[in-house]
């Protein structure tokens, strides 16, 4: 407490935080200064974040969320902006060497409402881009899953599902992360609370939901995820950081919906009855909640997946195929500096006075996403710094 340590010194340059300590940077941002440390003890989950609140003069923990990097022996460090600080591990696949702490984005400035306490969090940072998630809804016996099915089959490759959640044990044939990612009831409670799942609920005593990370992993594998959830999971994620397309799928009447239901054969009167007074109330939040960017009424089926492609720009014309995520290789001996949006990556053989040095430009001008889920949107490029100099940097070589 007190006076700041002897580490915060001023020999800060380019918003690149000074080493005092193995495995640990000083950040300044705002009236606060982040230390950020790596570790050599194998049994810590994460990178370690502490807070000296300059102002005060004292040191704080802070609560810490998001998917957290793995420890490293080393790292480099520099602030972006205000709100945020990339983070470069040393000696990390080239899949988890770029990451990002957040410090006073709207995620984190709501979490503090919400905790009461100082609060980070870490989101890992990706090459490129990916379509929006893309969210349908709608009564059970509407065809929402002939029409998903139909997508699915049309096109293999670029449609993927998220893997759910369930406190529920495993059935039969059913694999972990392959049907469901089961897992502990205390355990998906306490992801709940950190803000990990778009959405959840309870059903027959057990928790089902949808993480962010499953989402995610559909979109590092290359593909645009489908979400199939009733109206108040689609309500849980569009109140969520998620950016995602809402669709809602409609009967031409509730009259056909029963007819339908009906012609299934499966259920009990009871049973088609309940769901028809659910279909009732679904359809009522659908069309008038705002929630939802379309609706699509499933009238005759082959029109309506037609409409469905064409709001997807599958129609054959428009669509614009985003290629999967982008490989990030850095090399582990560096140096980071900054100028404007980009992040120079300098390494090479300094001895020799001519020596080959290069450099790796990242721009991060156009991030999206972030905590808890991915930053993406990140493009890397190298040039050589004695051919192209440094206002090579303006243009990928």
């Amino acid at each position: 407490m007190g006076e700041a340590p002897a580490f915060f010194v001023d020999d800060l340059q380019n918003g690149c935080g000074l080493k005092y300590k193995d495995c640990e940077t000083a950040i300044p941002n705002q009236d606060k200064t982040y230390v950020i440390g790596g570790s050599d003890d194998e049994s810590s989950s994460s990178i370690g974040v502490r807070i000296y609140d300059e102002a005060t003069g004292n040191w704080e923990i802070p609560i810490v969320l998001g998917t957290k990097p793995k420890p490293c022996k080393s790292h480099s460090a520099v602030s972006l902006n205000e709100d945020r600080i990339l983070i470069i591990t040393k000696g990390s696949s080239a899949d988890d060497c770029i990451w990002f702490l957040e410090v006073d984005t709207q995620y984190v400035r709501e979490q503090k409402k919400i905790l009461g306490r100082e609060v980070v969090a870490w989101s890992k940072g990706v090459g490129g881009n990916v379509h929006k998630p893309v969210v349908i809804s709608g009564p059970s016996g509407v065809g929402k899953g002939t029409l998903i099915s139909m997508l699915m089959k049309e096109f293999p490759t670029t449609f993927g599902f998220s893997v759910s959640h369930t406190t529920r044990a495993s059935r039969g044939m059913e694999k972990d992360g392959v049907h469901y990612h089961f897992t502990e009831r205390s355990v998906m409670e306490k992801e709940i609370k950190d803000g990990k799942f778009l959405e959840f609920a309870s059903v027959h005593g057990n928790l089902y939901g949808t993480s962010i990370e499953a989402v995610e992993v559909v979109a590092d594998a290359g593909k645009r995820c489908i979400l199939d959830i009733d109206v108040q999971g689609a309500r849980s994620v569009r109140a969520s950081s998620l950016e995602a397309i809402f669709i809602f799928i409609c009967p031409p009447s509730m009259e056909e919906l029963e007819k339908r239901l009906r012609a299934r054969g499966t259920e009990a009167e009871e049973q088609i009855l309940k769901r028809l007074r659910n279909a009732e109330a679904e359809m009522e939040q659908g069309k008038s909640s705002g929630i939802f960017d379309h609706i699509l009424y499933n009238d005759e089926l082959e029109e309506c997946y037609e409409n469905l492609k064409k709001l997807l720009g599958l129609d054959g014309i428009s669509y614009n195929v985003i290629p999967g995520p982008q490989r990030i290789n850095l090399p582990q001996d560096h140096s980071v500096s900054k100028i404007d949006n980009k992040i120079i990556i300098n390494y090479g053989t300094p001895e020799l006075e001519k020596a080959s040095k290069n450099l790796i430009v990242l721009d991060v001008s156009s991030l999206k996403g972030g905590a808890p889920g991915r930053t993406r949107g990140l493009d890397v490029y190298a040039i050589d710094s004695f051919s192209d100099g440094l206002n090579g940097i303006n243009q990928p070589s």
